[in-house]
């Protein structure tokens, strides 16, 4: 289903997204060495409950995963990239974590991941792959208006990417996103220009670029969740759920 929401919905979308993005903020903050993912999870939780708003995750049973996610936001770390299950893992100096978080308030969802280095600067690597995902997030965004194609988003996040170096896996991409967390139209992280549904107001996207070191292999973790890297090389991913405007792409998911 692709879903054009109203003027109405989309001021809705704000809100929710404005939160989106404040909680990953203060969640980035708190997030030191030695914080254990657990204790993210439950501040998330404590955070969504306060705002008045529903977490997109802890029943969320979708055909990849097994069973309901069980909490309240996404933790990767270093090698583990996507639907990433906290765990009683304790964060070090210099890893990498990427948290990635959908709540809805009011009816409407948005959803954002954000990634970077815990401590000090960690390695080279993870800072460029890091940079290579926001930099081809902004790419997508800025092609995004009304007219244009879902292929254009594809290709400008996947020429930044492929520029960079890295190998792009097209299982897992961006996605419609509304009244519930994941919709049509699906948007791969590389594709062809002038193909694909025309974006026009009132749709809105999450646009997810995320990238792995050595390979654009997936393996997934026992929990039937956590997706990791075939190699156990560092991963990165950044994302912004935007709304298409008649003067073009609006992020929703900045904090004020």
């Amino acid at each position: 289903m692709i879903e054009i929401l109203d003027r109405s919905d989309v001021d809705k979308a704000r809100v929710t997204g404005a939160l989106v993005g404040e909680i990953l903020q203060t969640l980035r903050r708190r997030s030191t060495v030695g914080t254990n993912l657990l204790d993210i999870d439950r501040w998330t939780a404590e955070m969504i409950v306060a705002a008045g708003a529903e977490s997109c995750y802890v029943d969320y049973a979708p055909s990849f995963g097994r069973g309901p996610f069980g909490h309240y936001i996404c933790t990767g770390v270093n090698d583990a990239v996507l639907h990433g299950r906290p765990t009683d893992q304790v964060l070090a100096d210099g890893d990498l974590l990427s948290l990635d978080l959908a709540i809805s308030k009011d009816g409407i969802a948005a959803d954002a991941a954000i990634s970077f280095i815990v401590g000090d600067a960690g390695p080279a690597e993870s800072v460029a792959l890091i940079d290579a995902t926001e930099r081809a997030l902004a790419a997508g965004i800025a092609v995004a208006a009304p007219g244009a194609r879902i292929g254009d988003i594809s290709h400008a996040i996947g020429t930044v990417l492929g520029d960079a170096g890295y190998s792009i896996n097209t299982e897992f991409g961006g996605h419609g996103i509304g009244s519930t967390m994941h919709q049509d139209p699906h948007i791969s992280n590389t594709g062809r220009p002038g193909r694909g549904y025309t974006l026009r107001p009132g749709l809105m996207l999450a646009l997810e670029p995320w990238v792995m070191t050595d390979t654009a292999r997936l393996i997934t973790d026992s929990d039937g969740w956590t997706l990791r890297s075939a190699t156990g090389c560092r991963t990165a991913h950044s994302e912004h759920t935007i709304a298409i405007t008649d003067d073009g792409a609006e992020i929703l998911t900045l904090p004020r």
